[in-house]
């Protein structure tokens, strides 16, 4: 393994002894072995991405898009991309040699790639390039029909185009120079009412439309902070002046609405250093499509793959996978470009590359679609650690490595596997990390609370609850705090956007708060949609406690009221209580309203809740979530593997929400055995599983680990000697050593409260800190009982690799240290305080690989 991947480096060592630890991780790349394991499991998502694949080898044909035309009004126009196709994907734009003609140019004609109305009719757009055609049918209609652009859809996109209304401009709250407009136009009549009523009508002069503000400050006639931001010849010059001139008419009850947005091509196959345009259509209420590529806002979501300009063309910068999203009327949609890297594969490495379980099908699919060859399983003694890293987060011990590496049982990896989630640890484990999750602290609740809290919390672990059952005793929770600890996740929130803020990012891995002010600028949730799921909690009651937070017995009893509602301050008024895209309740429904949000939350059906605890516990086992960051799920953030991340929450839900089903595919899956080691046609690659990725412990693993190997345990205030960091069920328990390798708060509920990003303060810790140190001096340590066994030297150091990094050393760690160990009058305690240093120094044992 490159030292790159290894964050923290190790110092060098702090003795004579001078130690340098073999890495095992470098030099053993292996062939890849072959396999004559079957796929049983081929779902219709996967046959689609197999065809997909396989219909590359198929002959190119020429395509336009879109296919079909429809220009009903005298402004309409319709941008052409002639495509490469193979098979079903789109394989690149067609430029070199093209031609476009009309075959009724009375009705239609062509003006470079755009197709611009003449008269009412029918027409054929035909392509010629290299040798092939391809035509598209054109509809003309609305030539005799006057036009006026609309304030909603027209003019609105002008200022949102040119960033008008962002946060940054004047659709900051408080505007810029007294000019406000609502963000990213989310309120249409207030900007209307802005832009006409205020500032004596100067900003639109109905009488002489060229004097208005809105045209001579952005054109930079008269001083403009934002400097220009329009040409006077420029489309959207010409519809801010005929909208005014026109009498600037507002908003209607009446207008289209748009429906949903269509991005050609949206999955596309790319080659690096080429081009491809983006065409962007609008679907409106009323049926009629408008070419809205114009008008669209582009942003590429992985710039190392893909770069887009302001008009939606798309310059291919590297390999891999990217998206580019397209934001139009506060709708968004995506499109997802493909580029294979340049290795030269064999086809026979995937064909024979084993197969246990649905995951491997998806990953090798998507391997495969980019050129990226997997590398092979890893050890016995390396799967050993990992697994017991990633499912109970303490390392095996001596025996347990002797016992499995000696097992030559084909099974042993399985019976492993179901060993492990049956163990007391498991529970210890992810009680922890849904502590994480349900933020309990000690810093915001009395101990008895939090004692309630993480033992209602360990206690459904312990009995596999259904996650969805989880879930929903959580949000229905009432109660007294200190006999129902799920009620404690309404004495952590009082308030109704809190708590709503929070089911979402916990629970949906949605994080919906930017829709609390205005309407999501990256998601599809409206400031509407924000107050209705608040207003779902917003009869939710709690009384007592005993005293304030701090000096009162923190008990509180948490009810369910049958009157009030939460006022969306833009209105006055409350939202219908919805659980977001949910279907809202009456207000006059006096049950609790959070037994309708636990069934819309926990549905099957429910698009998001599945998808984000797979997710979570996807990354937990593999490093890197499906979706990153993990409890990111926006649309404008999508999956590695959208497939994937479908058939594993299929799997979970077909498995009635055991998480444990999940986690036994996951370990089971050779996706999950595989090596650490990049093969180098994988070693750039992070986000496709191609290999294990290497990732240091967290800091109560780390904490446990050191404990676990020296003998020594750490002692936490209040709690009894030999009580493992995972064990503690308070975030805020005193320790430096947690604080300092990334322990969360538990303040909020995000991933990135916990981080594992290196510092020097880490690095200080770990060279001479007193955690490490003051363990390894500490007397009747494991150090002592070794020296005391008799071993030999080789026998000793043995012992200490198997303890620390579940091997043995190799021949020449055995022959360097053996030698050290086995000199005449040296002080075999400081050789051995030297060698566990070194080695719990190392990466190759505070990362799991």
């Amino acid at each position: 393994m490159a030292p790159r991947e290894f964050p923290l480096h190790r110092p060098a060592p702090r003795s004579p002894l001078g130690l340098r630890l073999n890495n095992p991780m470098r030099g053993n790349e292996r062939p890849i072995g072959k396999s004559m394991t079957t796929c049983k499991y081929i779902s219709g998502v996967f046959l689609l991405s197999f065809v997909a694949t396989v219909g590359m080898a198929a002959e190119r044909t020429l395509t336009i898009l879109p296919q079909k035309v429809a220009l009903s009004t005298t402004e309409a126009r319709q941008r052409l991309v002639v495509e490469w196709r193979q098979g079903d994907q789109y394989v690149g734009q067609a430029a070199e040699s093209l031609t476009l003609t009309s075959s009724d140019v009375g009705v239609v004609r062509i003006a470079g790639d755009v197709a611009v109305p003449v008269g009412n009719g029918k027409a054929t757009i035909t392509a010629k390039a290299d040798g092939q055609s391809a035509s598209a049918e054109v509809i003309v209609a609305g030539q005799d029909q006057p036009f006026t652009w609309s304030f909603r859809n027209h003019v609105e996109s002008v200022f949102s185009k040119q960033g008008c209304n962002g946060g940054a401009c004047h659709g900051a709250r408080a505007g810029k120079n007294g000019f406000r407009l609502s963000l990213f136009g989310y309120d249409v009549e207030a900007d209307h009412s802005y832009l006409t009523r205020q500032a004596r009508g100067r900003r639109v002069v109905l009488s002489d439309p060229g004097r208005s503000l809105v045209l001579t400050k952005p054109t930079g006639v008269l001083p403009h902070k934002g400097g220009v931001r329009l040409d006077r010849d420029s489309q959207e010059y010409r519809t801010l002046l005929e909208w005014i001139a026109a009498g600037a008419p507002g908003p209607q009850a009446d207008d289209p609405r748009m429906t949903r947005l269509e991005v050609l091509p949206k999955y596309s196959r790319q080659a690096v250093d080429t081009a491809q345009q983006l065409v962007v259509l609008a679907y409106f209420s009323d049926g009629h499509v408008e070419d809205v590529t114009r008008w669209a806002k582009y942003t590429s979501t992985n710039t190392s793959v893909a770069m887009v300009d302001d008009a939606g063309g798309v310059s291919i910068t590297g390999r891999g996978e990217g998206a580019i999203t397209i934001w139009y009327l506060n709708q968004i949609e995506l499109a997802f470009l493909s580029v294979p890297y340049d290795n030269d594969v064999d086809p026979a490495v995937f064909a024979e590359a084993p197969r246990r379980n649905f995951i491997d099908q998806y990953v090798l699919a998507k391997l495969e679609s980019l050129n990226i060859p997997p590398s092979p399983r890893a050890d016995d003694a390396t799967f050993l650690r990992r697994a017991q890293l990633d499912t109970l987060g303490v390392l095996p011990t001596a025996q347990d490595v002797q016992r499995f590496t000696a097992d030559k049982s084909p099974d042993k990896r399985d019976r492993l596997i179901d060993e492990l989630l049956a163990r007391e640890e498991f529970t210890d484990y992810w009680a922890y990390k849904w502590s994480d999750l349900l933020l309990v602290s000690g810093d915001r609740l009395r101990p008895q609370a939090v004692k309630t809290y993480y033992g209602w919390i360990r206690e459904q672990v312990q009995q596999n609850t259904p996650w969805d059952e989880l879930v929903r005793r959580v949000i229905t929770a009432s109660g007294s705090t200190f006999e129902n600890g799920a009620a404690n996740f309404y004495a952590l929130h009082q308030d109704p956007t809190e708590m709503s803020e929070t089911a979402s990012q916990a629970f949906l891995g949605l994080s919906i708060g930017c829709a609390k002010c205005h309407n999501h600028p990256l998601e599809k949730w409206t400031n509407d949609q924000y107050y209705g799921m608040a207003n779902m909690f917003a009869r939710v009651r709690a009384k007592g406690w005993g005293g304030d937070f701090r000096n009162g017995d923190g008990n509180r009893v948490v009810f369910s009221a049958t009157q009030g509602e939460l006022l969306q301050p833009s209105t006055g008024k409350p939202q219908p209580p919805r659980p977001l895209d949910a279907q809202p309740l009456a207000f006059d429904d006096a049950t609790d309203r959070r037994e309708y949000l636990a069934d819309w939350l926990t549905s099957p059906e429910n698009p998001y809740f599945t998808r984000a605890v797979v997710n979570r516990v996807w990354a937990n086992f593999y490093g890197v979530g499906l979706v990153e960051a993990v409890d990111d799920l926006r649309a404008t953030n999508p999956a590695s593997n959208e497939e994937l991340l479908a058939a594993a929450s299929e799997y979970l839900v077909e498995h009635d929400y055991d998480l444990k089903e999940l986690m036994r595919a996951i370990l089971r899956s050779e996706t999950y055995q595989r090596d650490s080691q990049p093969l180098p046609g994988n070693r750039e690659e992070t986000r496709f599983y191609s290999r294990y990725y290497p990732r240091r412990m967290s800091a109560e693993m780390m904490l446990d680990a050191i404990s676990q190997t020296t003998g020594v345990p750490t002692e936490f205030k209040d709690f009894p000697k030999g009580t493992r960091a995972l064990e503690l069920p308070d975030s805020s328990v005193e320790s430096y050593f947690l604080s300092a390798f990334g322990r969360p708060e538990r303040i909020i509920t995000c991933e990135c409260e916990r981080t594992d990003e290196p510092s020097m303060t880490q690095v200080l810790h770990i060279y001479n800190g007193q955690t490490l140190n003051k363990k390894l001096e500490t007397k009747e340590n494991r150090l002592d009982e070794l020296l005391a066994s008799k071993m030999s030297s080789e026998e000793m150091l043995r012992q200490v690799y198997l303890e620390t990094l579940a091997r043995a050393p190799n021949m020449r760690e055995t022959k360097a240290l053996g030698e050290v160990l086995s000199e005449e009058g040296a002080d075999r305690r400081l050789l051995l305080e030297d060698l566990y240093w070194s080695i719990l120094s190392s990466r190759e044992f505070l990362f799991n690989h």
